[in-house]
């Protein structure tokens, strides 16, 4: 018997769904004694029941609320750099705000003023309470500020603002059928009154560049001759015409009409250029005459320093020297034409040998008068610039092409080359540095004569593809332009006024 009353004190151990006698109380237990508890108290005598529920609220002071934070001395977390005397100087200005003052102490301002400066080197009134300190770090590489356009208040130029652009493509191309390409020849030149004259073989051809129009103007009467070089006035009305059989022509262009023809070359007429009324050319003889064209007796002087055919030929723009380059590799200097002169010979003032190709290509510099350029041929392709006042060559460019044409655009400052074998393209050259600015290609063959339009905005060009070609490279700036026109209005005025 004892033991089955084992085995019933076991199973009465292992049954989960008994109640524990020695477990400590339940929660819920316990909240509904504390209930119990608190309903008997507030029932009592001499109790309210107010006094328990404020008994239940919350302290009214939290605990260690009465104690004072400590004032701890130093740097800040939030503030890089401090200065200890100035934290110094304001923790005494903070607790000196929360003292009494004393009535018997009486220190004239300026007296402290004076101790201050002597202890600490500064106003004590004046004290910062912080003070930063330290260079900010600089930003890192390739960090761009998108705010910056909102406070930056300096305004751009208007140089600056507009960048210059040179199209490689030309605004016209007209056709030129017939025209020789002859290295030597002056085929091409743009009066003052914006015609472009052009010599196809044995005619010229003028084209109006505001109208459009064409015009037949001249047309040799042996169909063996042609024409060799072309040259206007300043004025525009006129147009000198050189040709194969050794003759001068001058036409009036208004009436399409030649007005006379000028024989005193041995050889064929290849250069032309114009100096008030005295006209200057240049033939295959290697001589240069001088044409008086308002006297009847037209050859006054005769130059004689080529050996062979001259091929280029400007007068100055001032009218001081004449230029000229032949086929003997000579570039020449020569004096103006003295009024009164009759059939003698100009004195040579000098003779430069450094090219060692043709010098067709001549430019003189219209912002400086004393500045010349010339261009060798295909054995030389070098361009030259020369001080005629010093007889000195100032610089040299070697463009590996042959250089059949220079001049000069002012309205950048730049100097505008032709070239013939092997690039037959036109380049433009900053000056004076003669570094490259643009290319211009589009020719087939080699480029014979370069022109600046009147207005100095559109170069034309004529190749040996029988294309001439205009080029828009050198419009000026519409600020600059309207500053320009004031100026020659201005000018003119003066002009008027002085002729009444």
């Amino acid at each position: 018997m004892a033991q089955f009353g084992f085995e019933n004190d076991i199973h009465s151990i292992l049954k989960l769904d008994m109640p524990i006698t020695n477990a400590p109380m339940a929660r819920w237990q316990r909240k509904a004694s504390s209930s119990n508890t608190s309903g008997l108290s507030s029932l009592s005598p001499g109790k309210s029941a107010n006094g328990s529920l404020s008994s239940s609220k919350t302290p009214i002071k939290t605990p260690g609320k009465n104690k004072k934070t400590p004032s701890k001395m130093g740097g800040d977390r939030f503030i890089p750099t401090r200065n200890n005397k100035q934290m110094d100087v304001a923790n005494f200005l903070l607790t000196k705000e929360n003292e009494l003052a004393d009535a018997n102490t009486s220190v004239s301002s300026e007296s402290q003023k004076a101790w201050s400066m002597t202890l600490n080197g500064y106003n004590i009134d004046d004290a910062k309470i912080l003070h930063l300190g330290g260079k900010p770090l600089n930003a890192p590489e390739g960090y761009q500020n998108n705010l910056k356009v909102l406070y930056s208040q300096v305004t751009t130029p208007a140089s600056l603002k507009k960048t210059r652009y040179i199209s490689s493509t030309p605004d016209k191309i007209l056709d030129a059928p017939g025209l020789r390409n002859d290295f030597y020849l002056n085929l091409l030149d743009w009066s003052s009154r914006n015609v472009l004259a052009v010599a196809l073989d044995n005619s010229v051809y003028l084209w109006d560049a505001t109208q459009g129009d064409i015009i037949l103007l001249v047309k040799m009467e042996h169909e063996e001759d042609y024409v060799c070089s072309l040259s206007w006035t300043k004025e525009g009305n006129y147009l000198a015409v050189g040709t194969s059989d050794c003759k001068v022509q001058l036409w009036d262009v208004e009436n399409q009409k030649r007005l006379r023809s000028m024989a005193s070359h041995t050889a064929r007429v290849g250069s032309l250029s114009w100096n008030d009324h005295i006209l200057s050319s240049g033939s295959r003889s290697g001589h240069i005459h001088h044409h008086d064209v308002r006297v009847a007796n037209h050859h006054i002087s005769t130059l004689t320093g080529h050996s062979q055919e001259v091929c280029g030929l400007k007068w100055s723009p001032d009218g001081r020297y004449l230029a000229s380059g032949g086929n003997d590799n000579l570039v020449c200097l020569w004096p103006r034409v003295q009024e009164g002169s009759s059939n003698s010979d100009g004195q040579l003032i000098h003779s430069w040998s450094a090219h060692q190709g043709a010098v067709k290509a001549l430019a003189w510099c219209p912002w400086q008068p004393n500045i010349l350029a010339s261009g060798g041929g295909t054995s030389d392709r070098h361009i030259r610039i020369w001080n005629v006042n010093s007889n000195s060559c100032v610089s040299s460019l070697d463009t590996q092409s042959q250089i059949s044409s220079l001049v000069f655009s002012p309205n950048y400052k730049e100097l505008v080359s032709a070239h013939g074998y092997a690039h037959h393209n036109v380049v433009i050259w900053k000056y004076p540095s003669l570094s490259k600015v643009a290319e211009l290609n589009g020719h087939d063959g080699r480029v014979l004569n370069l022109i600046l339009s009147p207005d100095n905005s559109t170069v034309a060009t004529v190749a040996g593809d029988e294309t001439i070609r205009l080029w828009k490279c050198f419009e000026m700036d519409p600020a600059k332009k309207k500053a320009k026109e004031r100026i020659v209005k201005s000018g003119s005025s003066v002009i008027h006024q002085s002729i009444r």
